[in-house]
């Protein structure tokens, strides 16, 4: 059993050592464009085997996607960041013409792979990757919503000074400002968070969810890593494992919630084919309203992406 991450960055290389030292697959590829980077944090990885006492190999590989062939999973972290003076249509031309480059390359190599996305802005380099992988839908997705809620869990944790393990949320939409939190479906330890803790505080911590990665960027001069990196790979291990999970992903919906042609979080099953399926919930008006409000937002960044014909 193999998986392949592509791109040796924080987020990438993060992933890769959580898959070995969980032992996800026998095999964990790493790769990236620049010379012995990935190589180098893979032979690191490895080093720290006889310690952490786990078998999976960590191999690298700087452009040789030969390495990567039969993948069962491959995680696409590529691409760059946001630079002073880039607009948002200069991101996703840059980035979009990096992730149908790898996705090509990932296809060839691995025509069975599924491919989770990790690459920003997410929903629309996930949309560029399933148009390029030119495959199922249930193959493509991407890898947002996870992160998101273990911030919304994390910090209800912290405000009700509980275990984060009893603490089950969805969210749905967008990756970002848009992104819709559900508190009538947020437990702690089967109880409703609505009954232990007040509106004012959970609206705040809603608020923080929302801008969680703003905040850790002011704080760091740079994205976050080790949770982005650590829910890439619980969805990796779902697939491996056919855990049959109950995630939020960024999937494409073809007339679920009354949408279609579009990617965006949502409640999916997920397992050995990938998204085994797209759970639909019962919202209210307003919780409508958001998700209606959160996918007008993530149309408009497709339809940049449409618009370029890359």
């Amino acid at each position: 059993m193999k998986v392949t991450v592509v791109g040796a960055g924080n987020v990438g290389s993060t992933c890769a050592n959580v898959l070995a030292h969980n032992e996800i697959a026998n095999e964990v590829v790493l790769l990236d464009i620049k010379e012995g980077v990935a190589e180098g944090k893979a032979l690191d990885m490895w080093e720290t085997s006889p310690i952490n006492l786990y078998d999976s190999r960590v191999i690298g590989s700087t452009k040789d996607y030969a390495k990567t062939a039969n993948s069962e999973v491959v995680v696409i972290t590529s691409g760059l960041p946001r630079k002073p003076g880039m607009s948002r249509d200069d991101l996703i031309a840059t980035n979009a013409k990096i992730v149908k480059s790898v996705t090509d390359q990932v296809i060839a190599h691995s025509p069975e792979a599924k491919i989770i996305i990790v690459s920003n802005p997410l929903d629309v380099m996930t949309y560029q990757a399933y148009l390029s992988a030119k495959v199922d839908s249930s193959r493509v997705f991407g890898m947002a919503g996870i992160l998101d809620t273990a911030r919304y869990r994390s910090f209800l944790a912290l405000e009700l000074n509980v275990s984060p393990k009893d603490i089950q949320a969805v969210l749905m939409g967008g990756h970002g400002d848009t992104m819709v939190p559900l508190p009538r479906y947020t437990t702690v330890g089967g109880i409703p968070v609505t009954e232990m803790i007040s509106e004012e505080k959970l609206n705040a911590i809603v608020d923080r969810t929302k801008s969680g990665g703003g905040e850790i960027v002011k704080l760091l001069g740079t994205s976050a890593w080790y949770a982005p990196g650590a829910a890439a790979a619980q969805m990796v291990e779902a697939i491996v494992r056919d855990q049959r999970r109950v995630f939020p992903v960024c999937a494409w919906l073809t007339g679920e919630y009354g949408m279609k042609d579009i990617y965006l979080g949502v409640p999916v099953i997920l397992g050995k084919n990938g998204i085994e399926k797209i759970i639909e919930l019962d919202l209210n008006e307003s919780e409508k309203t958001m998700l209606e409000e959160s996918a007008t937002a993530v149309r408009s960044v497709l339809g940049v992406l449409d618009g370029m014909n890359v």
